[in-house]
């Protein structure tokens, strides 16, 4: 009896994964790999576009001059705010709820906060399209408050859309770094400690070489 229950609470939920699986949105493949030359492409368009709306509480304006920027750079961004001040939206919060229905999110750690890292991102940027009756939407996050601030649901030319896509991969690979701007310098410091890890082991190897001689 026990059986036959297991049997039929398992052919009740199968049609119910199968539908979550078909729900699921398949992130598209891109090459965000780190390049300092890309991070502050993406800093440049993170800064200049996306903070229009939302912030970036954990990025201080101190921190663009590790990505390049000069310090006339950066005083340019900053205006009136500190160099120690964090990266905030423009838009106010009350004007953002009358628009948006909330506040947008903060930008910091989307990178983590997202499956897909920075896949999302770019998924999702670059997912608007119109739909049949004309109403802009997006393939990763349906009925997203987010305006289609790129265009790219209005896009028809391939090179076009080439260009808006590199613009969109290099915030991707900024917004990687803003969620965790040490990564780069742990992977550098682990290659020279598994270097040195290696030089030792071979030391090591050919001192007791040296000692087991001896002892024969």
């Amino acid at each position: 009896m026990k059986a036959a229950r297991l049997w039929i609470g398992l052919a009740l939920l199968l049609p119910a994964l199968s539908g979550a699986r078909a729900a699921e949105v398949e992130l598209r493949t891109v090459d965000l790999a780190y390049s300092p030359e890309a991070v502050k492409r993406g800093a440049e368009t993170v800064t200049s576009v996306c903070t229009a709306c939302h912030s970036l509480k954990y990025i201080k304006y101190r921190d663009l001059l590790k990505l390049g920027y000069t310090p006339g750079e950066v005083d340019a961004k900053r205006a009136e705010h500190d160099l120690d001040a964090p990266l905030l939206g423009a838009m106010p919060p009350e004007s953002a709820i009358q628009a948006f229905g909330k506040i947008p999110p903060d930008l910091s750690l989307m990178a983590l906060a997202r499956e897909g890292g920075g896949r999302y991102i770019f998924s999702m940027v670059t997912g608007f399209y119109l739909d049949p009756a004309g109403n802009v939407d997006n393939r990763v996050f349906h009925g997203i408050k987010m305006p289609d601030i790129l265009g790219f649901s209005g896009v028809t030319d391939a090179a076009q859309r080439a260009e808006l896509e590199r613009t969109v991969r290099d915030a991707a690979i900024f917004l990687q770094w803003a969620a965790d701007p040490k990564a780069q310098e742990r992977r550098t410091l682990g290659i020279y400690v598994l270097g040195y890890l290696l030089v030792l082991t071979v030391l090591m190897y050919l001192l007791k070489r040296r000692i087991w001689s001896r002892l024969r």
